[in-house]
């Protein structure tokens, strides 16, 4: 860390004084005031269960983007799943079960989980506040599928999606993203790309574009999910 930053109320230090890897500070609580304003500030907490809380700013930052075609922006939709999104397999439900998707994102994953049970308490006491939110596909009354983030402004930031049935947390995304283009949100967040991600159409921008563009999403204080 940097010992020239001036004092902070908050564990980390600016985004922009951060390395490539985004490791900006540790210790602090997941309080919603804590978890809000990180989030404003373009800091995420990501740690083990064996860890003190960590927090991340990373350069590159990944985002899908929702400017495009309606109804789905930039997310890359396949031929299969649109046939998919068409056929009318999947039902959609918002904020339903906010509790299970969160912890069916922490089942099951190789190398374990940073959805830890001091995240899930965090995460579900923002739910009940209204800043954090839930979209589920079902296959009649099984859960198929779910992603799960935070809304802040006009940022939705994704923290985690899980399938049970096939295409279930593409379904989730994809409506998702064709509400938060309905509701005029302006930047969808998703922290890192994958190979998973990429295809579904993650992409790279630098983390100096991402926080200009985070301050203009955080204004849209009329922009709602719900």
């Amino acid at each position: 860390m940097n010992s020239l930053v001036p004092h902070r109320d908050v564990p980390w230090i600016p985004p922009e004084l951060a390395d490539a890897d985004g490791f900006v500070g540790v210790g602090g609580d997941l309080s919603p005031r804590t978890l809000l304003r990180a989030y404003a500030e373009g800091v995420f907490p990501w740690y083990d269960e064996d860890d003190p809380i960590l927090w991340w700013s990373p350069d590159p930052r990944a985002i899908i983007e929702l400017e495009g075609s309606p109804p789905y922006g930039g997310l890359h939709v396949s031929r299969r799943l649109a046939r998919t999104l068409r056929s009318g397999k999947f039902r959609i439900t918002i904020n339903h079960c906010f509790g299970q998707v969160i912890r069916c994102c922490g089942e099951n994953r190789e190398g374990g989980t940073w959805i830890t049970r001091e995240m899930i308490a965090a995460y579900e006491e923002l739910h009940r506040l209204g800043f954090a939110h839930s979209v589920e596909s079902w296959v009649g009354d099984t859960l198929a599928g779910g992603v799960y983030g935070v809304a802040l402004g006009g940022l939705f930031a994704a923290e985690s999606m899980f399938y049970r049935i096939s295409d279930g947390s593409k379904v989730a995304l994809a409506a998702l993203v064709q509400r938060l283009k309905e509701r005029g949100f302006v930047l969808l967040d998703v922290q890192m790309t994958t190979p998973h991600t990429e295809r579904l159409g993650a992409f790279n921008i630098p983390r100096r574009v991402y926080l200009q563009r985070l301050r203009q999403a955080v204004r849209l204080r009329d922009v709602r999910f719900v």
